[in-house]
């Protein structure tokens, strides 16, 4: 079979219903909606309100989405200061809110719609991949990292959707030597750097792919100079408005802080293949149809020779403090098991270059690796957000894969629903999961301010992210240590789950009290006494964790003295 002749879309012996074939959109923009629209009143939190506060400032001061102040890190600090992403995203936020208002229901909503985008996109570009765009566009859609990222109001899914438009628009621009779908193909991918930083990452897969396909420069470098003006009009704006410079300090940051964790490459690595592994869990599940015993088992026995040198020679755990001891057996069998998944990843895409060494496996190949190595090793921290735009590209992975493995053996087609199957079912419980963590927190900040912010002293608190947002709603101040105008008598209010806090010496609290939010999941995307970290490797070395989860607590206490922030 050759890329060429897999254009025409379904094949006449895919092994899916026929009322498939004729209504895919409507049957992928089903699936979407059923696993999503359940989860659409999902609490703000982590990162969200950044965005969202840049864009209510965008709706008071359209031009200047970064004009205010905000205390993210324990002190006022400028918005331009904080954020590490530009702004389309919060533009697009503005936009939705101006016609659907602000609610959680209504903004997640809004973000159907690129969750929508990126699955039809990948369906569409997988047409030129392979015979059966559904199997690609639904393991897409079944990946763990795709559904949580899809819940939250960052930019990541925006970003993903422009990201898979472009290459769609790209190719076949390049293909029918169309210059205006190659110039509509530019605009997009500046709008995806516009979106997060890493689209502009675009440009040289595309540059790539071009000169394999064409083997000589042509008109269609000019189409990808418009990504570069955009940026460097962008660049000047914000120079212009905040005298500094936006995108170079995101990169500073991810480097200066990456060389402070301590971490050696290997194990970062380590730990970045199990992150991939359970972010893209569909891959791991649909492993026994797509490899052969002895190569799974070799596999298999690689990655448990190095947890055992890791977690039994080297301080892998030493970095994550908080984890309970009494559970890290169960923490490495999880680890072990989701980077046999991260290896089956790799081993799939170094599979596709030495079967077809094309232009097409270039592409995807380059695609995998390349967010692979900056999510890993590059970025700030490992995360499942950065992982997110390999999804489709290994979706389509998985779909060739298929076809080369598998031709015409009916009986394989049960372990092919059923490793859909299992992995949807981890990922929309994962998602869940994460949605109830987001509810935790919001139903913590209503006990806190129903019980000390009706009384006639001041409630402060420490800490960020979702926490920080509905603690605002309810009137209470965040504590700035530079400025605190604290007196005894006032509340505080400090979260267990939560970043940049700082416990006050038990000598200067008059009262304490322990507030706890009672659970009873066995999942979690984000607890560091479980090692699971989703949106910070620093939390934990898995994305997500099966355990019985710690419930969430806050500590209130109230003031005899001022707390240095540096007491202990």
């Amino acid at each position: 079979m050759t890329t060429s002749a897999a254009g025409s879309g379904l094949a006449e012996n895919q092994k899916f219903p026929a009322w498939l074939k004729r209504h895919p959109h409507w049957v992928l923009t089903l699936a979407v909606l059923t696993l999503l629209v359940p989860l659409l009143n999902k609490p703000f939190n982590m990162d969200d309100p950044l965005f969202i506060w840049s864009a209510k400032q965008i709706h008071a001061h359209p031009a200047n989405p970064y004009g205010f102040a905000v205390n993210w890190y324990g002190m006022a600090m400028p918005m331009w200061a904080v954020t590490k992403n530009p702004p389309l995203t919060c533009y697009y936020l503005a936009g939705a809110a101006a016609l659907v208002g602000w609610s959680e229901f209504a903004l997640h909503g809004a973000f159907l719609v690129p969750a929508l985008a990126v699955i039809w996109g990948t369906h569409r570009l997988a047409r030129q991949f392979c015979n059966q765009p559904m199997l690609a566009a639904l393991a897409t859609l079944f990946m763990p990292v795709f559904l949580i990222s899809s819940m939250t109001v960052m930019c990541d899914v925006l970003m993903l959707a422009l990201w898979i438009w472009a290459v769609v628009l790209w190719l076949e621009g390049l293909q029918r030597d169309d210059y205006w779908q190659l110039s509509l193909a530019g605009l997009l991918v500046g709008l995806a750097a516009l979106a997060k930083y890493f689209g502009i990452c675009l440009l040289p897969l595309l540059v790539t792919y071009s000169l394999m396909q064409k083997r000589k420069l042509g008109r269609w470098v000019v189409c990808l100079l418009i990504p570069i003006l955009m940026l460097c009009v962008y660049q000047w704006a914000i120079w212009i408005f905040y005298g500094y410079e936006l995108f170079s300090d995101a990169a500073n940051y991810a480097v200066s802080f990456k060389t402070t964790t301590g971490e050696s490459l290997a194990a970062n690595g380590f730990t970045g293949l199990a992150f991939t592994g359970g972010c893209l869990a569909v891959t791991l599940f649909l492993a026994p149809w797509l490899w052969r015993v002895r190569r799974l088992a070799a596999l298999a026995l690689s990655m448990t020779l190095a947890a055992a040198v890791f977690f039994n020679v080297g301080n892998y755990f030493d970095h994550y403090k908080l984890l309970d001891r009494p559970i890290q057996t169960g923490v490495e069998i999880q680890i072990v098991l989701w980077a046999i998944g991260g290896g089956c990843v790799l081993m799939l895409t170094a599979a596709e270059l030495v079967n077809w060494r094309d232009a097409h496996a270039w592409l995807l190949a380059l695609w995998v690796l390349g967010t692979f190595l900056f999510a890993v090793f590059f970025n700030w921290t490992i995360t499942g957000r950065s992982l997110l735009p390999i999804a489709p590209a290994l979706g389509i992975l998985l779909a060739r894969r298929w076809e080369r493995f598998a031709p015409g053996r009916k009986s394989w087609s049960l372990g092919l629903v059923t490793g859909l199957a299992m992995s949807a079912a981890l990922a929309w419980w994962a998602t869940r999961a994460d949605a109830q963590f987001a509810a935790d927190v919001r139903k913590a900040t209503d006990r806190v301010c129903a019980q000390y912010n009706r009384t006639a002293r001041p409630l402060w608190f420490q800490g960020h992210w979702g926490f920080q947002y509905y603690m605002n709603k309810h009137g209470a101040a965040a504590l700035d240590f530079n400025d605190a105008a604290l007196l005894p008598g006032d509340y505080m209010a400090i979260p267990r789950n939560n970043s940049n806090v700082t416990l006050p010496n038990i000598k200067k609290v008059k009262t304490q009290a322990f507030l706890i939010i009672a659970t009873s999941r066995w999942l979690t995307t984000f607890d560091e006494c479980l090692g699971a970290g989703f949106y910070t490797s620093n939390w934990g070395p898995l994305p997500f964790v099966l355990g019985r989860v710690t419930p969430e607590q806050v500590y209130v206490c109230t003031l005899r003295l001022v707390p240095s922030p540096n007491s202990k």
